[in-house]
């Protein structure tokens, strides 16, 4: 019973299945947004959402009877588990939030996808990096939002106006949206010097730091792709270790049998 139900966890059909069920049901959660759609053919959205909750249930219980306490250990179990237990809390009153975090489901796809869950543990080794990156932003954010407020806030104080106010507008900036015509070149018409200003900050803050980030999710990227091939090529120096072996051991065996047959002889 045992090996069976490990065989069933771990075969690629049981996988595949999850995959295409998560990817229906977010079709469907998607179709609930409708009302048309929903007054038509709620009844059968309910009654599937039913199902695939029944069906995740399950598969939480077979892999724990699988990994056993193994499974408490892996923090992408937990994570599904997580997921299972917050749509089987009943969206009755009081509870409503937990009928609209049923959408975490789709979710799952991350640990069921490979690729998807090599990314996110990239993302999250990065994490250290990327707050000192943050802080080092944030501290170039908050030295040019008081010169800002302190040069161009008397004259354009919808923009300038609070040192608030001072952090939205250069994050908009940042971000390169409207920024020449809608900000910039307004504030030159007063300011002709401001550029002198502006584009140093863009230079830093969007593609300086912008790009160091990118720099280490693809550092941490390629350590995880290179972590894994050298325990590609472990498994295949093992496996060449053993195949060796066992071709010494046969040879010792012939060896032997021709040293009976001739003594026969």
């Amino acid at each position: 019973m045992y090996e069976k139900t490990k065989t069933l966890v771990d075969s690629t059909k049981f996988q595949n299945f999850i995959i295409a069920l998560i990817i229906i049901n977010g079709i469907t959660m998607g179709l609930e947004t409708s009302k048309d759609i929903v007054s038509s053919i709620g009844g059968f959205l309910g009654l599937f959402d039913m199902f695939v909750i029944t069906v995740f249930t399950i598969e939480i219980i077979l892999r724990i009877y699988v990994h056993r306490i193994s499974f408490f250990k892996d923090p992408w179990s937990i994570f599904d588990f997580t997921i299972v237990a917050i749509s089987l809390v009943p969206a009755s009153s009081g509870f409503e939030i937990f009928r609209i975090l049923r959408v975490l489901r789709l979710f799952r796809l991350i640990t069921v996808v490979p690729q998807m869950r090599k990314i996110v543990t990239a993302l999250i080794s990065v994490i250290p990096g990327m707050i000192s990156i943050a802080a080092l932003m944030s501290l170039f954010f908050y030295i040019f939002a008081i010169m800002a407020t302190q040069l161009y806030g008397e004259h354009f104080p919808e923009w300038f106006g609070t040192l608030g106010a001072s952090f939205y507008t250069l994050f908009q900036i940042m971000t390169l949206e409207s920024w020449s015509m809608g900000i910039v070149r307004p504030v030159m018409e007063v300011y002709p010097l401001a550029w002198t200003f502006f584009v140093p900050f863009i230079f830093i803050v969007t593609f300086v730091m912008i790009n160091l980030i990118v720099a280490i999710v693809v550092d941490a990227m390629a350590e995880i792709n290179k972590g894994e091939s050298e325990h590609l090529i472990d498994e295949v120096h093992i496996s060449e270790t053993h195949t060796n072996e066992n071709i010494v051991a046969l040879r010792a065996e012939i060896k032997e049998l021709k040293d009976i047959i001739r003594s026969k002889d």
